[in-house]
């Protein structure tokens, strides 16, 4: 059952910016880490960021590390994934998720393999 919903994903040049956002209607995550992750074609799914219950405290993949910034906002039940400089290798269906346990850090969910809770993710395409 899907709980979240991303938006944002879309074509563009390498170099370009793109916003992914994530909401999640009927339940609030204000207390659990939430994070983004990519699947891209023929690859398994890669952790890109993760981001504490309270915003303070950020995770990233070395590959979108200085590039990517993700932030949230708990009094809209969302959190965001602003990615600048876009390269061909970000090209990939991107998903939202929400931490199992409440009040862990990034890290821990960053390499927790068992995330229950998921959007349908959004299609990133990005042309060189």
């Amino acid at each position: 059952q899907v709980q979240l919903v991303e938006s944002g994903g879309g074509l563009v040049q390498a170099g370009g910016s793109l916003r992914l956002s994530c909401a999640a209607p009927g339940r609030a995550f204000s207390t659990y880490a939430m994070g983004w992750f990519r699947q891209a074609p023929g690859k398994e799914r890669e952790f890109v960021s993760t981001i504490s219950w309270s915003g303070a405290a950020t995770y990233y993949a070395d590959s979108v590390k200085g590039r990517f910034t993700i932030s949230r906002n708990n009094a809209k039940n969302a959190v965001y994934l602003q990615m600048n400089s876009l390269k061909p290798e970000d090209t990939a269906v991107y998903y939202c998720a929400a931490d199992k346990y409440p009040l862990r850090t990034p890290q821990e969910m960053a390499t927790y393999k068992y995330l229950e809770v998921w959007g349908q993710g959004t299609l990133v395409t990005v042309s060189s």
